[in-house]
């Protein structure tokens, strides 16, 4: 089964209002940008990645949590952080049952978090490639 069938698994098993919000959190994740890819991790977790990780997302009693890895590098003039505040890399959104999902707010945050993995990809790439990257985005 590849990442996109079991995450679609996960979902269904979900029956209740979080199953619903988790698949509006997918949705939208994917149309952010339609170079995402998801991923199968830690023995059930759905994570989303482009240029390296956007964001993990899990149901729990009560909420469905979406967990930005760099989130507390991103901007979010939409204030949809609400938990994970105090962490020095991770930031995330708790939905709650009645929440609904920001769609707009919630694509741009994702937007930001590509944008933060490229830049630390070019940041990070030796100077040789740091022109291989920037040629191969112009073809």
């Amino acid at each position: 089964m590849n990442p996109s069938e079991s995450i679609d698994q996960l979902i269904a098993g979900i029956t209740d209002w979080r199953g619903k919000t988790f698949a509006g959190i997918r949705k939208t994740i994917l149309e952010a940008d339609p170079e995402i890819i998801e991923e199968w991790k830690w023995m059930g977790s759905p994570v989303w990645s482009r240029d390296g990780m956007i964001a993990v997302a899990n149901a729990h009693k009560g909420k469905v949590k979406l967990t930005f890895a760099h989130g507390a590098g991103l901007p979010d003039p939409d204030k949809l952080f609400n938990a994970g505040l105090e962490g020095n890399a991770r930031r995330a959104i708790d939905f709650f049952e009645g929440d609904k999902v920001n769609g707009p707010a919630l694509k741009k945050l994702v937007r930001a978090a590509i944008e933060y993995n490229q830049t630390k990809l070019k940041k990070n790439a030796p100077a040789g490639a740091r022109a291989k990257v920037h040629k191969s985005k112009e073809t």
